[in-house]
């Protein structure tokens, strides 16, 4: 009967994986999908669940009463999705203002609407319901419906889904769930606190393991302590382009620095924010005040032909591809004028942010029309002139004008110096690229000593710990920088979150450091190769404004949670590369130690992995009134999770207790990790691919 019980838990296991795995692909190519929903995929969770249940209380599970605890809430979570698919009712509902729904048990009435714009935009913040609830006895209840802020009446829930284009109407969806959510949740609350035991408890696996560590590695430091040229385009000098910079625009729905429209254009343009010892606002300003100078400049880095950089005139005379006509948009728009947001004005209660190119308000006071349409035209006057004493006065005047008309939508000053600063101190590519290469000579410098027997001086253990102390300060201080001018935690997409990780593995080798001899050069060719990725989107890395749906705390502890696994994660997969290697020369004592160092990891990973999971389940529930949309980043993540947990259960992988099994398992095991972050942002796409742009 056991062993029966085995296989079926085995190959219900496996099903489950494989079918999510297919069921992501058909959905990339022939859209919506069924499968999710389907009889037999519910039976197979169903026989996934009674099986591993009876095989708890086969084996006496009990007796270990939080690893019971665990599973046991594991099989409640599924259990609330079971009653919430069959039990569970959702919907839609479009009221205007003052219009009525009778469909539920009570009256439902929207009183007003309003939208929250950030200030001096016209970015959404948050948008609000205001709605009553009349019940059949005539008495009313009154509630607010905004993002991530739902309401209850009478069991059902209302979440903020859209709205009307004029602001006088909602769609509210709609959820009736009285028996699922309160069993799901008590499974996850379940689940949060029998993994925290786990993981404090002195005779369950991960203290085994970190004793099996601090063992192995004192035998280990015992064994080791034993043994082309032309001439530049025109522009302006660097200080007075700065003092251009200093006033603010609007730019992607946000309202900045001058200085970040410029580092963006000339990032865009030519890959990096300077181009032949000029500053990103030189650049700009080179463009706008001396066209003819830049545009046959080859600066323009493009994919296609068979050159690396061309000019504006090669450009827009050729067949480009969709991202090299962007760049074309981009030098046109600047020729224009429309990347200079720079004028604010107030049009009876709607704020715009107007460049000279704008079809200005016909009511709109003369003396303001005229300094809109010709105080840029004077400053490239002077900057032709090379008048700078005046141009600095054009530009004190175009800051009084924008404080006179806008200083209540301003950014501080703290903000905007800190903007600035921020702009001044990112350098990413070079940073990456260096760390990347010292962790590869430190990967090989370490290895070699430790197979020859020889101890690693101490001069660079201590080189090592400046190194990565003060990459992690320089780390911490960017991205404190960004979510201070962005004003909130710069998590929200793949640039900020992969430096995001990258901070966390420099942190975790400061941690693990002692007992743990190669984490340094893991941790710092892991931060390198994520400083790396974060430069796939560094030709683009604004700062924007928060969606609304994104403004809520469980985001920041939900993508900071699953990085901090992931690094994990990336250790145990090096660790996995290393030890395949020193087994193939002999160094089984090394492996060993590997293999108890990546369990240890394990622990403290998967249950890291599985909060951040649950907790975003509650994030979405808060927000769109579903805590699982099987959307294929969660499907992939939720994928994970399951791979992971496999080498947990010696008694029914018995192969993955060894040390060369457990190694293979994590090299192979983190292309899961892989796919859930790059492959479904690149490949499937979906509700979560805003977190790659």
């Amino acid at each position: 009967m056991t062993k029966l019980l085995k296989s079926s838990l085995i190959i219900s296991y496996c099903a489950i994986i494989s079918i999510m795995c297919l069921a992501t692909v058909v959905e990339k190519f022939y859209g919506h999908t069924t499968i999710y929903s389907s009889w037999y995929f519910i039976a197979i969770w169903a026989v996934l669940a009674l099986c591993g249940f009876t095989y708890m209380i086969r084996k006496q599970l009990f007796k270990r009463p939080f690893v019971f605890a665990l599973h046991s809430a594991l099989i409640l979570i599924l259990l609330g999705a079971i009653v919430s698919f069959f039990f569970g009712r959702q919907g839609s509902m479009h009221l205007r203002v003052n219009d009525v729904s009778s469909s539920l048990p009570f009256i439902v009435r929207l009183d007003s609407f309003s939208v929250t714009m950030y200030p001096g935009t016209q970015s959404p913040m948050d948008y609000s319901s205001f709605l009553s609830f009349i019940d059949n006895d005539g008495s009313i209840t009154k509630a607010t419906v905004s993002m991530n802020n739902i309401a209850e009446h009478n069991g059902y829930r209302f979440y903020q889904s859209a709205y009307d284009f004029d602001c006088r109407g909602s769609i509210l969806a709609v959820s009736h769930d009285p028996w699922g959510i309160g069993i799901t949740y008590t499974g996850y609350f379940l689940l949060f606190v029998a993994m925290c035991l786990l993981l404090i408890l002195p005779n369950e696996g991960f203290r085994k393991a970190l004793r099996n560590v601090s063992k192995l590695q004192l035998i280990t430091l015992a064994l080791l302590s034993s043994s082309l040229c032309h001439a530049e385009p025109k522009s302006i000098p660097a200080d007075v382009a700065d003092d251009l910079c200093n006033v603010c625009a609007y730019y992607n729905g946000r309202i900045c620095p001058l200085q970040s429209v410029a580092r963006d254009f000339t990032t865009k343009l030519y890959g990096k924010p300077s181009y032949m010892g000029m500053s990103a606002p030189q650049v700009f300003f080179g463009w706008f005040f001396f066209p003819s100078s830049w545009t046959s400049e080859p600066m323009i880095k493009v994919k296609s032909g068979d050159k690396s950089y061309i000019s504006f005139d090669e450009l827009s005379h050729r067949d480009n591809n969709t991202a090299d006509d962007e760049k074309l948009n981009v030098i046109r728009m600047h020729l224009n004028g429309q990347l200079m947001n720079i004028y604010p004005y107030d049009d009876n209660g709607q704020f715009l942010w107007l460049n000279p190119g704008d079809n200005l308000p016909l009511d709109m006071p003369e003396d303001q029309w005229f300094f809109i349409k010709k105080s840029l035209d004077y400053m490239c006057e002077l900057a032709t002139m090379n008048d700078f004493d005046n141009l600095h006065t054009a530009v004190t005047k175009l800051r009084k004008y924008q404080h006179d008309y806008a200083s209540d939508s301003l950014p501080s000053d703290a903000r905007f110096k800190a903007e600035l600063f921020y702009n001044s101190i990112l350098f990413t590519r070079p940073l990456a690229m260096a760390m990347a290469t010292l962790g590869i000579l430190a990967f090989l410098f370490f290895v070699i000593r430790w197979a020859k027997g020889q101890p690693i001086p101490r001069y660079i253990y201590i080189s090592l710990n400046v190194i990565v102390g003060t990459v992690t300060l320089y780390l911490l201080t960017t991205i404190s920088l960004r979510g201070f001018i962005a004003n909130h935690l710069p998590i929200t997409n793949g640039y900020e979150t992969m430096q995001f990780m990258a901070l966390v593995s420099l942190i975790l080798t400061l941690l693990l450091q002692r007992r743990f001899i190669l984490v340094f050069p893991f941790g710092i060719l892991l931060a390198g190769l994520t400083l790396m990725v974060s430069m796939f989107g560094e030709s683009n890395p604004q700062i924007t404004n928060l969606m609304p749906v994104l403004s809520s705390p469980l985001l920041s502890i939900h993508v900071c949670v699953i990085m901090i696994s992931y690094s994990l994660l990336a250790f145990m997969m090096f660790n996995g590369l290393t030890a395949v290697v020193m087994e193939h020369l002999g160094m089984k004592q090394q492996s060993i130690m590997l293999y108890n160092i990546s369990r240890m990891l394990l622990y403290p990973a998967l249950f890291l992995l599985s909060a951040g999971i649950f907790i975003g389940a509650i994030w979405a529930n808060q927000s769109w009134g579903r805590y699982w949309g099987w959307d294929p980043k969660e499907v992939w993540a939720l994928i994970t999770m399951m791979v992971y947990a496999i080498p947990l259960h010696h008694s029914i992988v018995p192969a993955l207790a060894k040390p060369r099994g457990f190694h293979i398992f994590s090299i192979v095991a983190f292309l899961t990790v892989l796919m859930t972050y790059f492959g479904v942002n690149f490949l499937l796409g979906g509700m979560h691919s805003y977190a790659a742009s």
